[in-house]
């Protein structure tokens, strides 16, 4: 690992010393970060005094030549330091990070019972790991990186990972925008298992008593969205005796829940076959079991086109579930209308006394304009409404930067002539 020791860096791969690297940043950027922003982009850097080696700890000194935060530096990206200390200086070596390994792996001891055996180990910024995500799928783990910052550390993460989880394998997920690096330096690519073999590559695993398949190597984000968990189970509680529309349905993971809460039929809709595939896959491995008497319909289309298309089909309970629709800030405007547009469009496919659940994971996006942007199109429906339930973070995705990955749900009937009362 790198290490701060005399004023100079010593690089992961054992190569010479060089001076320490020293950032000095505008007077804004100086209050972000002293406030715990986890993020330096590089046109705050105003000083710097060599050009920086690619994953090396920057130190960021305040306009008093003071020590104000220590980050990962990474020359390739707008995104030039992810903060990984502010305050006081410390010396970061192979102790802190795996002290700081263990205080992530704690924050989740505890959570979860035997009839759970997939959660998030180590979420990003929030576990102090920036740009990291680790998550546990039983006895199979995927590490998800987001920068390159963390491939000059891989081998010994590895190692600290392997210690203290002790996995039978380790898959390698890489965001796109860092895959032809990894390939071109390291020679490692995405999909790559770290240790364990290839054959098992869509391990099993139980949320809350059910099975699931994961695809750990081609499925969205490490194979699953596990940050949904909790919101499943309260669709779970609403299902009994609905029929139920799943819009960008992926996996089927909100489907089998409502299934086994008593659901009359589940509909999924998805663009990718691929993801339909293992929705039935899904269902089948706790069909016969939990939920015999539920019928089970796939859909291969766009979710917008479709609910454009098919007014006439009707449900009682509508999750509407998005990829990320604002992927950066320039997006965020239209993301809104988006979410607004979808929440109507969802709306007009309610029965009465029919529920609809909403949910983003949209960065870009706040709690409060997602919220707004279905509320909006509640109101603008002429249909009377009751909100019952809004929903955030769950306990294995702490989250200290804010974004929208909630859910909000609504219950709708038919009302003629105004708008009506609404209730939180």
């Amino acid at each position: 690992m790198s290490r701060i020791s005399h004023g100079t860096f010593h690089a992961p791969n054992g190569g010479s010393a060089l001076p320490r690297l020293r950032l000095r940043v505008t007077a804004a950027a100086e209050r972000r970060v002293r406030f715990g922003h986890p993020w330096l982009f590089a046109n705050s850097i105003r000083e710097q005094n060599r050009e920086g080696e690619p994953g090396e700890l920057a130190v960021i000194y305040d306009r008093k030549n003071k020590f104000l935060a220590v980050g990962l530096f990474d020359r390739d990206s707008p995104l030039r330091v992810r903060v990984l200390h502010a305050g006081k200086p410390v010396t970061i070596d192979s102790d802190w990070w795996q002290t700081r390994l263990e205080q992530a792996l704690a924050r989740r001891r505890g959570l979860f019972d035997e009839q759970t055996t997939g959660y998030r180990c180590v979420n990003g910024e929030s576990d102090g790991w920036p740009g990291l995500v680790l998550d546990r799928y039983d006895t199979t783990l995927v590490l998800k990186l987001y920068t390159a910052v963390w491939l000059p550390r891989l081998e010994e993460i590895v190692r600290m990972i392997r210690a203290g989880l002790k996995p039978e394998r380790i898959v390698l997920r890489l965001s796109r925008n860092i895959q032809a690096t990894t390939h071109t330096k390291f020679n490692l690519s995405d999909g790559e298992f770290l240790i364990g073999d290839r054959r098992d590559a869509c391990p099993t695993f139980l949320e809350t008593g059910l099975r699931f398949e994961v695809d750990v190597l081609r499925g969205q984000k490490t194979g699953f969205f596990l940050d949904q968990r909790e919101n499943r189970r309260i669709v779970e509680s609403l299902a009994r005796g609905r029929d139920v529309l799943n819009a960008f349905s992926f996996t089927g993971g909100f489907s089998v829940y409502a299934a086994r809460g008593g659901a009359t039929s589940v509909t999924d809709v998805d663009i990718s076959e691929h993801a339909l595939e293992e929705a039935k896959r899904n269902f089948a491995l706790n069909h016969a079991a939990s939920f015999p008497h539920c019928r089970h319909e796939t859909i291969q289309a766009d979710a917008f086109e479709w609910l454009a298309q098919n007014s006439k089909r009707r449900f009682d309970l509508i999750i509407l579930d998005p990829p990320s629709l604002a992927k950066r800030e320039s997006e965020r405007a239209g993301a809104i209308l988006a979410y607004g547009r979808l929440a109507n469009a969802g709306i007009t496919h309610l029965r009465q006394g029919g529920i609809l659940a909403a949910a983003s994971c949209s960065t870009h996006v706040s709690a409060g304009e997602f919220f707004g942007a279905v509320d909006s199109a509640a109101r603008k429906s002429r249909r009377k409404f009751a909100e019952l339930r809004t929903t955030g973070h769950p306990p294995d995705h702490p989250a200290t930067l804010s974004y929208a990955g909630n859910i909000s749900i609504s219950g709708f009937r038919r009302q003629h002539g105004g708008l009506g009362n609404r209730w939180r």
